[in-house]
């Protein structure tokens, strides 16, 4: 409710005497969280599903290096991994990322006596590229399979996260909520009046961008034995996995008073 007084002795009495006016306003329409009969509300969740081809391919590479000293062990470490590095990046345009995770060097020990001894030691770099010509991809994972003491695995497909394929998605499960509502609505003889709630479903659970899906099946390892006879391997094919795009809404709307006697 609000109130408008006018008050004070001089404010409050005219110049002519006439007793002063009090105006009082007072809202009739609060709001009502739920359905009434005039204006019954329906409630529907929207679905979508579709497949897209993937943007991205992400493939992760351990390169590794072995020595009776560290020294020895990170110095080959340290060869190894740059040639790797300039390998990726000789690819140019279609790589999009190239990231250096994590390093490790660490003794291998033994026993002698009743004592330990250190008998080598193992090093270890990680490193993670993403990819968007696939066809590209195919030749530098069988390259870098092809090195000694290099570990590739992957790849993971993935869309991006600005991807049309999302908003498609979602523009289907928008859709398919109104349609779901009319379908309701049509069948108490009544119709749709206007929309009073979409919800997204799910945001607090989407996958950040370097979280990839279960990988694509490639896992190859080099061990540093002969090179197989004929120079360079063939590069691999591979078959880019499709990616299953999903969405949901819940919406409610209100509707026209529904026809129970039809």
């Amino acid at each position: 409710m609000t109130t408008d007084e006018t008050t004070g002795p001089t404010a409050g009495m005219p110049l002519d005497g006439t007793p002063a006016t009090t105006h009082t306003t007072t809202s009739t329409s609060p709001y009502v969280p739920y359905g009434t009969p005039d204006a019954p509300r329906v409630a529907v969740r929207g679905h979508a599903r579709l497949e897209a081809d993937p943007e991205i391919a992400r493939i992760g590479i351990t390169v590794s290096a072995r020595g009776t000293d560290r020294r020895t062990a990170l110095d080959d470490l340290t060869r190894r991994n740059a040639f790797v590095l300039d390998l990726v990046k000789s690819y140019g345009t279609a790589v999009e990322k190239l990231e250096t995770g994590a390093f490790s060097i660490s003794p291998e020990l033994t026993r002698h006596g009743r004592n330990e001894r250190v008998r080598a030691y193992h090093g270890t770099v990680h490193v993670t590229a993403v990819l968007t010509d696939f066809t590209a991809l195919g030749e530098l994972t069988t390259r870098l399979a092809d090195l000694d003491l290099t570990r590739v695995n992957g790849p993971w497909w993935a869309l991006r996260p600005d991807s049309p394929a999302h908003g498609e998605a979602r523009r289907q499960a928008v859709q398919e909520a109104v349609q779901r509502a009319r379908e309701y609505a049509a069948a108490l003889g009544a119709r749709l009046a206007a929309l009073v709630e979409l919800a997204d479903l799910g945001a607090e659970n989407n996958e950040g961008y370097g979280l990839p899906p279960a990988p694509g099946g490639l896992r190859t390892r080099g061990y540093g034995g002969p090179a197989e006879p004929g120079g360079a391997a063939p590069a691999l094919d591979l078959e880019p996995q499709r990616q299953t795009v999903y969405a949901q809404v819940n919406a409610r709307f209100t509707m026209t008073p529904p026809d129970l006697g039809a």
